[in-house]
């Protein structure tokens, strides 16, 4: 008699759709377009995993998906759902609403793969400085070496010195070993900064920019653009983390944001923060040799970083409640309309430059202000950038993350507590970003000097005797 021969069975086979959507990111189940069977068929293979928006530690709630459990960011309400009262986390609302009865899913099967072009992934023929150069491949080797564990770096590097140039290398070697790669920054304007760069140095590679009001959402890339915030939604998710300007409102004050950026890396992790003006804690950890650290203290263009100058303005809110401008701001504005050189004003606040715009406009009608709030802000920089608008009036909103290549700055009120040392050095590094033009000035108006001003005018000084040390200026 013979016997039957085993029917196969059919082994099940995960979407490939769901895998790609969810793959390294943590998703309430509102944010997952796919039916109820479909994740309920996963969950039961083991392909997915599901747990509580909120856990208890305790007596106290944590959100598992900004990781906040300071008691003032929990409420409470009467949930429709499960008929009980329910707690919810305030801090992270705006990305909808985690609770304690919801559901947090992510992927736990195979990761996602694609595919590595046998070509030169990396198309910039750009040549890199001495400082860049010596970053570029302490990260290469260590994204090389990635696998055994985390690993930590800090890059301090000048204003203008090329930091988004000098990761090209370790984000190609990161790339060809098939690993997924994060660049995470606070700032919307820094992402939509960066993709075109990247994408253009990278022209084969899928790009991914997530920022509020993002296109990119759902799409799973090698290579992720993402501001700070957005980090929240990943889980487990990259193999190299590039968090940018790591001093910067609001990453240096949300604790939240560091545990977004530890909870999207994977255990082994290479991590690598990029600042020109870090913390003290960073700095004494530098110093004593306890954190990983390279400094590049020049530009790659090898020029000097352009040292402010002090001026007393006098009281210059008196000056604006009698409607005139310190006499000195105001010659400083006729020069650079008489000279067609493009400038920022760094005010204080929103309500100083609305106050000082009139009489600014007095000298010039097309002279402009900009702020956070500001409906126009986008396209008044854009016309910064096409030189339609030649002096603009701003809060610390552009401090950072700006680039236009012919310019001076001043700042009004320098001795203002919002004008820290780090706030000045990183205004003082809009100037002279660019090779053909590597020059131009730099101005604090003061009723008073302050630590700060005198704090960063050293670290600017103490920067380019470094730089001049190593042979890596011009002779100036």
């Amino acid at each position: 008699m013979q016997s039957k021969k085993s029917q196969p069975q059919n082994p099940f086979s995960p979407s490939k759709e769901l895998q790609l959507f969810l793959a390294g990111r943590s998703l309430l189940r509102e944010e997952l377009p796919f039916s109820p069977t479909i994740i309920e068929t996963h969950l039961q293979q083991g392909y997915l995993q599901k747990q509580s928006g909120l856990e208890k530690i305790q007596s106290n709630w944590q959100c598992r998906r900004c990781g906040t459990q300071k008691p003032h960011r929990i409420g409470s309400y009467p949930c429709a759902v499960c008929k009980k009262t329910c707690y919810y986390c305030r801090h992270c609302l705006m990305m909808r609403r985690v609770a304690s009865c919801s559901e947090l899913f992510q992927w736990t099967g195979p990761p996602p793969t694609y595919t590595t072009f046998s070509k030169k992934m990396l198309q910039w023929e750009g040549t890199l400085s001495p400082g860049q150069q010596q970053a570029s491949d302490s990260i290469v080797n260590r994204i090389a070496k990635a696998g055994k564990k985390a690993e930590k770096m800090l890059v301090w590097a000048v204003c203008g010195s090329g930091k988004t140039e000098l990761l090209f290398a370790g984000i190609h070697t990161a790339l060809q070993l098939g690993m997924r790669i994060c660049i995470a920054t606070p700032r919307t304007d820094v992402v939509l900064e960066l993709v075109p760069r990247l994408q253009a140095a990278f022209p084969n590679t899928v790009i991914a920019a997530l920022y509020g009001g993002s296109t990119d959402r759902d799409k799973f890339a090698p290579l992720t653009i993402a501001t700070t915030h957005q980090l929240f939604r990943f889980a487990n998710a990259f193999d190299v983390m590039i968090v940018d300007e790591v001093d910067a409102f609001p990453f240096s004050f949300d604790e939240s944001l560091a545990f977004a950026v530890k909870k999207a890396s994977k255990e082994t992790t290479v991590t690598i923060y990029l600042t020109a003006t870090p913390t003290s804690v960073w700095k004494r950890a530098c110093r004593k040799g306890t954190a990983s650290c390279i400094t590049i203290p020049a530009r790659f263009h090898k020029h000097p970083l352009p040292v402010p100058t002090l001026q007393w303005c006098g009281n210059w809110r008196k000056s604006l409640e009698k409607q005139r401008l310190p006499l000195n701001v105001k010659n400083w504005v006729l020069y650079r309309l008489k000279t067609k050189k493009q400038a920022l004003l760094f005010f204080p606040s929103v309500a100083s430059i609305k106050q000082a715009l009139p009489y600014f406009q007095a000298i010039d009608p097309h002279i402009h202000l900009v702020y956070a709030e500001d409906p126009l802000r986008k396209e008044k920089v854009q016309k910064m950038r096409t030189k339609e608008i030649m002096i603009l009036l701003t809060t610390t909103i552009l401090e950072r993350g700006v680039t236009f290549p012919n310019l001076d700055v001043a700042v009004i009120g320098a001795e203002n507590a919002i004008f820290t040392e780090a706030a000045l050095v990183q205004i003082a590094g809009r100037v002279g970003r660019s090779a053909q033009y590597p020059f131009g000035t730099v101005t604090f108006f003061h009723h008073g000097r302050t630590k700060a001003m005198l704090a960063a005018l050293s670290q600017i000084e103490g920067m380019n005797r470094q730089a001049r040390r190593r042979g890596w200026l011009m002779n100036d």
